[in-house]
């Protein structure tokens, strides 16, 4: 089972070296990291350069490729890393985000063993876990508020965003017919795990609860740089798949649970 990671960077050097860290030191062999960068003019590029040396040298080094240029925005660039997919499933690692320990992808791949050598069709079309929460240092602060169900389903997530995007392991093929909607800047990764969701459902290919922390997520990000925008677009992809009603009345427990807590 060969897992892609996808990592988009735009002058990340502050933050990056973590992440590819996080990856080269996994003792499983089947891993391709594409790194999607947006022309970054500090030493994001040298950083990968490096990282590249690294892995040739490394008795379990992994495949990566590279692409810099230009992009729209985060999520463009995500799509850039779709149209660049192969192997079985695919995880999008955010820079500064990381792995938690050397193990974890292989302890991932044999939570699936039980398929062998089964074909993709076969295959779980989504593995998720848990997620920490960490600091612009790397250390721990928290276990994510927001917890994955046992039964995920596309509807579970009307209650939030219960599993992270970097916990979010879709089957490619999946990933593939799924490309990130762009008329969302902040949000289109919640529209895209509902989508996927949905697809599995439809086609009646089950989700599979990986039972552990499966990534280390850095607390400023886009979506909290830019929460008031983050809401209203998440708000807008709630009703898209959910409904005005319904969108509505959750909303209104949400923040009744706020006030009692």
């Amino acid at each position: 089972m060969t897992i892609t990671y996808v990592t988009v960077t735009y002058n990340a050097a502050n933050v990056l070296q973590r992440t590819l860290d996080s990856v080269l030191s996994q003792d499983y062999p089947d891993i391709t990291h594409l790194i999607i960068d947006g022309a970054s003019t500090d030493g994001t590029l040298q950083m990968v350069d490096d990282y590249i040396k690294r892995s040739n040298e490394a008795e379990n080094g992994h495949l990566i490729q590279v692409m810099s240029e230009p992009d729209h925005g985060i999520y463009d660039a995500m799509n850039k890393g779709i149209r660049s997919l192969d192997g079985d499933y695919v995880c999008f690692l955010n820079a500064g985000d990381f792995l938690p320990s050397p193990d974890t992808v292989s302890r991932i791949a044999d939570s699936i063993s039980h398929n062998g050598d089964s074909p993709l069709c076969e295959k779980p079309a989504v593995l998720y876990g848990d997620t920490d929460i960490v600091d612009g240092e790397g250390r721990f602060l928290r276990h994510r508020r927001l917890a994955p169900p046992e039964n995920l389903t596309w509807k579970s997530f009307c209650h939030g965003m219960l599993v992270c995007h970097q916990a979010f392991y879709a089957r490619t093929d999946f990933a593939i017919a799924t490309p990130y909607d762009l008329r969302f800047r902040y949000s289109a990764d919640v529209d895209w795990c509902i989508r996927i969701m949905k697809a599995a459902a439809k086609e009646r290919v089950p989700l599979q609860n990986l039972h552990m922390v499966v990534a280390n997520y850095t607390e400023e990000g886009q979506t909290t740089l830019h929460h008031r925008e983050s809401l209203k677009e998440r708000y807008q992809v709630m009703v898209r798949h959910y409904g005005h009603v319904s969108t509505f009345l959750m909303h209104c427990w949400f923040v009744v649970r706020a006030l009692f807590k």
